[in-house]
């Protein structure tokens, strides 16, 4: 099984939502719980975040798509903080708006922030081969060094490595199993490289799961430890964590579904809430809040994590390669003038992104029950979501417009 990330697709669909407009909201549930709402403070004495727009983009929840919505726009152009859905469908709920949920990919960005601190300290050089900290590793079929600045901006071309299977029954059926970080690793080095180191970029876990072994080799301690002693901790991040085998979510939760058509042609919703993700380690094994991913987004942005010779690192994306998009641990991408740097983690029953500028005038952090976290397109809820939190309204002569929240 090639085990991809959808981060490309995710982007390219946040992308063409963004182009394409407002998007029509679904009929309203009738059970469905209101989102909620609270005042929060606006740095920006006239917001340009569109609460009314947010409030409509997660009102309806449950729905067919997404169980739960947790929204935190933040930055000097004004917050809004929102939340909308259930706790879990059985009881019907509201959902915890401090919920800790599995953030998926979003801790590669944690991975490359706890590997380039190493480098500011001198114990990883990025232009060395990751042979130099891991020898062996990649073996007889690789000709060409693998930098570990490659593996940091995905032009490593190593292949991905190999999972329980390529469908949802496939993985449902093993998910209190164990697969280990150094089997997957062990799949896909057999395969050889699938292109010449830094002649292409292909996203893929295999990066930074290796990324993760090399943080443990220098350290002399696990990937765990170091990433909390690394990034978490100085950026305050005190309710993330991760599990290892755990496939428990420790604390506060909402539930995560997938959406499964049934032989008959009826539609179960099947709680994907408890499941082993060791495989998905230092590229997505991460379990976090809205709050903490908006702390680290703050912190890491404002140079608090990464001394800014290494920072640059996560905001340069590699030269000369045709379609390159990533940088180490972030996405680039443009809307209305504005750049923006973002990364996107989907896990059963989950979907999340966190996005920002890099002077921090907008933040978006947002954690979406998908009903179908692993699909081919973008979460309709998660677009209405971009949508109204991207777009910038023109706050009116004289306004003083204080954001409200949905929490």
């Amino acid at each position: 099984m090639r085990v991809r990330s959808r981060t490309t697709a995710l982007t390219a669909a946040l992308v063409l939502a963004l182009a394409a407009g407002p998007l029509a909201l679904p009929a309203l549930a009738a059970s469905a719980p209101a989102a909620s709402a609270h005042p929060a403070p606006t740095a920006h004495p006239a917001s340009t975040v569109d609460a009314d727009a947010l409030r409509a983009a997660i009102t309806g929840l449950p729905d067919a798509d997404a169980t739960a919505a947790l929204v935190r726009v933040g930055g000097t152009d004004g917050t809004w903080r929102g939340s909308a859905g259930v706790h879990d469908l059985a009881s019907g709920r509201a959902a915890d708006p401090d919920a800790r949920f599995r953030a998926g990919s979003t801790t590669k960005v944690v991975t490359a922030a706890a590997v380039l601190k190493l480098a500011a300290e001198g114990r990883v050089d990025l232009n060395a081969s990751i042979e130099r900290y891991l020898p062996g590793l990649l073996g007889p079929k690789f000709h060409q060094p693998v930098t570990v600045r490659q593996l940091l901006n995905h032009t490593s071309g190593i292949q991905a490595g190999d999972g329980w299977g390529d469908s949802f029954e496939d993985q449902y059926a093993h998910r209190f199993d164990t697969l280990t970080p150094a089997q997957v690793v062990k799949s896909a080095v057999v395969k050889g490289p699938e292109f010449r180191p830094g002649k292409r970029q292909d996203y893929l876990n295999i990066n930074y799961t290796i990324l993760g072994m090399l943080i443990e080799k220098v350290t002399g301690r696990s990937y765990a430890s170091e990433a909390t002693r690394l990034v978490l901790r100085p950026a305050g991040m005190r309710d993330t964590y991760f599990p290892g085998t755990d496939p428990l979510i420790r604390g506060p939760h909402n539930h995560g579904y997938q959406k499964v058509t049934k032989a008959d042609g009826t539609t179960e919703f099947v709680d994907v809430t408890e499941w082993n993700q060791a495989d998905r380690w230092a590229a997505g094994d991460m379990i976090s809040t809205t709050a903490d991913l908006e702390r680290l987004v703050d912190a890491l942005f404002s140079g608090r994590i990464v001394p800014g010779p290494q920072l640059r690192e996560m905001f340069t994306v590699p030269a000369g390669i045709e379609g390159a998009t990533y940088s180490a641990g972030l996405q680039r991408f443009e809307y209305e003038g504005r750049e923006y740097w973002m990364k996107s983690g989907g896990r059963y029953g989950y979907n999340t992104v966190i996005a920002a500028t890099p002077n921090l005038s907008r933040t978006l952090v947002y954690s979406v029950g998908s009903t179908d976290a692993k699909g081919e397109e973008m979460n309709p809820v998660a677009q209405r979501i971009a949508l109204a939190a991207l777009k910038q309204r023109q706050p009116e002569p004289g306004s003083t417009d204080s954001t409200g929240s949905t929490d």
